[in-house]
């Protein structure tokens, strides 16, 4: 044991370094497909995408606040975890960040698996008829994804250096990238379009008429895209490993969203500016689509084939900036000993959780073969969602409380100290995600499914119930071993 204490995560990821990891966790199947695989999830949203879009980026905003001023006073690994375990109760605080890691483990698994399409598309736009035909076969298409995952394990463990210096760079080459396609969009439009599908695929598109909308449909459709504001709070996982913890992480937390949110909307209003959204509803009730796929029939080759290699780049760049993050929530909870010890093992020459890390490709490897034989991708996209409303929920209720169960922690908030400026952001987050969660889960456990185990609700539910079970079963082993549990979880875990 004492070995193992000398060795600890290191500080070495800077504001740039926390950013990309933001940015990366936000940007990839959010931009790429689910604005635009919505009109299949949620139908009859039509050409009210855009409006959900920014409704849905409030709760969000109100999440962000609330991390970055946590996460000002509470610079750990972890972040999440212990906001909620030390400013508002122990088993909401594993809760909260179960909650997160088991969606966000999920999730990578359905990130890896829709890559392969991506690259099909490349290949497609190279000419590479033959290797496009093979990604199509499914034990290869699951074989790579799989592969994507262990690579970036790899990475992970080989220390933030390497993490930095491959993350930073393909953070910029998406943005380059995916600018292509926001400009393209706004150069062309609908009669562009049209014309394009007519000579490429000689189909007349159909312009259909909007229905009035349907409240109901539209915040359905807002709690979905909210997924897309998922993300940032990788960024507080990482507290442990970020030079200057209480400046560089709330400021990267709030840059980055600010960042992404314009980019999303942007890049989102682009597409459909030049494709009509009833064509976008047609096509995403037959097949997979997304905004480069669309995009490509009014773009030259070349830049066709550019944007398709931007949105593999970006659904890429999620893969080590999530491992980094629920490795580090499962690191956190050793260090509690909530997990076993060995977990939060790191090692002795890389300073990474490498057992924590091994473990988060485990479950995501899981969900490669869940996405694979569910068959709809869109499970994993809504067991995130109620994850992570639920555990953004947490924190906005944790800055309501901490002032009283955690004084000695709440004085040490540096930035957004105004306590009435406080209250407004916890509740008002509260109030959103709260309405947010019962839209989500009516709209759930409402769909039509071959199955209950393809609702995500009751899926979300069995994962908590277990969860709960582990919690108490270590609350027991504590008292057992006469640990004062108030006082250990009011303290940090040790540098």
């Amino acid at each position: 044991m004492k070995g193992r204490l000398k060795i600890k995560l290191y500080r070495q990821i800077g504001l740039l370094g926390l950013i990309a990891t933001g940015v990366c966790s936000m940007l990839g199947a959010s931009i790429n497909v689910v604005p635009f695989m919505i009109q299949r999830n949620v139908p009859g949203i039509g050409p009210y995408v855009l409006p959900a879009f920014v409704f849905a980026a409030i709760p969000a905003i109100f999440a962000a606040l609330a991390y970055a001023i946590l996460s000002s006073s509470m610079p750990r690994a972890g972040g999440s975890y212990l906001y909620a375990s030390r400013g508002l109760n122990p088993y909401l605080g594993f809760i909260a960040s179960f909650s997160q890691w088991f969606g966000l483990s999920i999730v990578i698994g359905v990130i890896a698996y829709v890559c392969v399409p991506f690259m099909r598309d490349v290949a497609i736009g190279m000419g590479w008829d033959e290797l496009a035909v093979t990604l199509e076969i499914p034990v290869i298409r699951v074989g790579l994804a799989l592969a994507l995952i262990w690579v970036f394990v790899g990475v992970n463990i080989r220390g933030n250096k390497t993490y930095e210096r491959i993350l930073i760079p393909m953070m910029f080459m998406m943005f380059i990238l995916g600018s292509i396609v926001i400009v393209s969009g706004f150069s062309f439009n609908t009669e562009d379009f049209i014309a394009a599908v007519k000579l490429k695929d000689n189909v007349d598109v159909k312009l259909t008429s909007a229905e009035a909308l349907d409240w109901r449909t539209f915040l359905s459709a807002a709690a979905l895209l909210f997924s897309s504001f998922i993300g940032f709070d990788s960024i507080a996982q990482a507290g442990s490993e970020a030079k200057n913890p209480t400046k560089s992480l709330p400021k990267a937390i709030l840059l980055t969203i600010i960042t992404v949110g314009v980019f999303y909307f942007l890049f989102t209003s682009a597409v459909y500016n030049t494709v009509p959204w009833s064509y976008v509803a047609s096509e995403a009730m037959v097949k997979d689509i997304s905004a480069p796929g669309l995009l490509s029939y009014v773009l030259p080759a070349g830049l066709g084939v550019a944007i398709l290699l931007g949105a593999a780049i970006a659904l890429i760049n999620d893969l080590p900036a999530m491992l980094l993050s629920v490795s580090r929530l499962m690191f956190a909870w050793a260090e509690d000993g909530i997990f076993p010890a060995f977990i939060a093992n790191v090692h002795p020459k890389r300073h990474t959780p490498h057992v924590a890390l091994i473990t988060a490709g485990i479950m995501a490897s899981v969900g490669v073969l869940g996405s694979h034989f569910a068959g709809d991708f869109f499970l994993g996209i809504d067991i995130m969602v109620t994850s992570m409303i639920v555990n953004f929920l947490l924190m906005c209720i944790t800055l309501i409380t901490i002032p009283i169960v955690n004084p000695e922690l709440a004085k040490e908030i540096s930035i957004i100290k105004e306590r009435p400026f406080q209250l407004w952001i916890g509740w008002s987050g509260t109030i959103f995600l709260v309405a947010f969660l019962i839209i989500h889960t009516y709209k759930d456990l409402t769909a039509d499914a071959s199955a209950w185990y393809f609702h995500s609700t009751p899926i979300w539910l069995i994962v908590m119930a277990l969860a709960s079970l582990l919690f108490y079963s270590r609350w027991l082993g504590f008292k057992k071993a006469s640990i004062n549990t108030k006082e250990k979880f009011k303290l940090l875990p040790e540098e």
